[in-house]
């Protein structure tokens, strides 16, 4: 039996197979799932990794020992248990569980596990509870195992409703290069292609959870040159990258140059406030003040809130939030269960591009002009806690937050220094509205506290 206790993390369960977490591990956390949630009738699906199926099935075993049903999903993309687990919940289901390492690499396991709703279970909310029971081994078997049954409509049930967020006919006349990573979008784009007029140009739509061409996380610059080199190659519109899970999508104009995500979500924002009217909108506190400046302009409400998808989901219902984006691509939408996606926002920036007329690269133009980001940048440090109040006590003259890390904010610049959950990092997120020169000269100024 292998189960380390390190593979349960801030927000799912993730780890090295089978040295940090296998299928016996599998077993105890699919007991201990039903008996720290109490969950009924469980959504499962899995990956395409090698792993994945078995891992699956452990777990699957584990949640029917405990006395609760399963549905069996197969493969599928993240966003489809939220969907099963959400508004798309025909299934009847109260709980659901992935086995996904998400964007790592192949050799990597794990499960996302969320109850009714979609909400996660996170470091908050549960997953802390689960490794304890998981590792002591301490889950209770029912007198009579879970029946299992099965939903072959989930994928065209999530295919519907996500078209559902557009005018499919409004989308047309595009040339777009679309990169699988041989992840879970591969199984959905097919469909969705069938259903839109453009030019697609598709990259790695099997599912290979080797990932034999690139890595998984297309928020690496290396991941992403294979698409960037295809957009100049073939002359195309736009270029969209899913990550190995599929629950993030990641943007190259048609210059070749990527599409930061505090810049995409200020012009999925606008999109979306120009369609419901106004309405609160959130973005996490590492983003360029594009993100608020364009919610402002188009009528909304900006909520700065803390990074993390279970704290985004949690915010997004306290306050009726639209829509919730990431630096990192996660984007949130109100009608689909509060939860993030990777084909939604693809298709309303297909829509939007299509409307507007103009290339992807002329609309964030004006961001890149106006608002100068680093990007997150990492150090390995030490003493993170106090490295950052080493920064604080330097610009003690600035507007100080410490909802999240450390935040600190002139009214020209701003950044925000925030430690890693699971290694000795810090990560720094800095903006300058005075030009690039300033943002470097600014940002070198807190590498060098930062590293000290």
């Amino acid at each position: 039996m292998t189960l380390d206790p390190a593979v349960f993390k801030a927000y799912d369960v993730r780890g090295l197979y089978p040295g940090e977490v296998d299928e016996d591990g599998a077993e105890r956390i699919g007991r201990a799932f039903i008996a720290v949630t109490g969950s009924q009738r469980v959504a499962l699906g899995h990956d395409a990794r090698v792993s994945s199926p078995s891992m699956a099935t452990a777990f699957r075993d584990g949640v029917l020992a405990a006395g609760a049903d399963v549905v069996d999903l197969g493969e599928i993309a993240t966003e489809m248990l939220y969907f099963a687990v959400g508004s798309g919940n025909a299934s009847g289901v109260d709980a659901g569980a992935v086995v996904t390492a998400s964007h790592n690499p192949p050799q990597y396991t794990g499960v996302k596990l969320v109850v009714e709703g979609a909400l996660p279970l996170s470091g908050d909310t549960g997953i802390g509870e689960v490794g304890r029971i998981a590792e002591a081994d301490s889950a209770p078997r029912a007198a009579a195992p879970g029946r299992l049954s099965s939903d072959p409509t989930i994928l065209e049930r999530f295919v519907d409703a996500c078209m559902a967020f557009i005018d499919p006919a409004a989308v047309r006349g595009l040339r777009v290069v679309l990169d699988a990573t041989n992840g879970m979008a591969g199984l959905y784009l097919p469909s969705v292609l069938e259903r839109l007029d453009i030019e697609p140009i598709p990259y790695f739509l099997e599912l290979d959870g080797r990932f034999p061409n690139h890595g998984p996380n297309p928020l690496l610059e290396e991941n992403r040159r294979f698409i960037t080199s295809k957009v100049l190659e073939h002359g195309a519109d736009l270029g969209i990258a899913w990550d190995g899970d599929a629950d993030r999508c990641f943007f190259i104009d048609g210059n070749g140059e990527f599409v930061p995500g505090d810049f995409l979500t200020a012009l999925l924002a606008r999109h979306l406030l120009e369609k419901s009217g106004p309405a609160p909108v959130i973005y996490d506190l590492r983003a360029s003040w594009c993100v608020r400046d364009t919610i402002l302009a188009a009528g909304g409400t900006p909520d700065e809130y803390r990074v993390g998808h279970a704290f985004i989901k949690r915010r997004m219902r306290e306050i009726d939030a639209i829509f919730a984006g990431e630096v990192s691509g996660h984007y949130y939408f109100k009608e689909f269960s509060y939860a993030d996606t990777g084909l939604v926002p693809a298709l309303l920036v297909l829509e939007l591009l299509s409307r507007a007329g103009r290339p992807l690269a002329e609309l964030v133009g004006g961001y890149r002009e106006r608002y100068h980001i680093s990007g997150e940048i990492n150090s390995t440090v030490p003493d993170a806690a106090g490295r950052m109040e080493a920064l604080a006590e330097r610009f003690a003259d600035g507007r100080q937050g410490r909802l999240d890390g450390l935040s600190v904010a002139y009214d020209d610049w701003h950044f925000n220094v925030r430690p890693s959950n699971t290694e000795p990092l810090l990560r720094l997120n800095l903006e300058s509205l005075e030009s690039e020169a300033d943002m470097e000269r600014r940002r070198d100024e807190v590498l060098a506290i930062i590293r000290e």
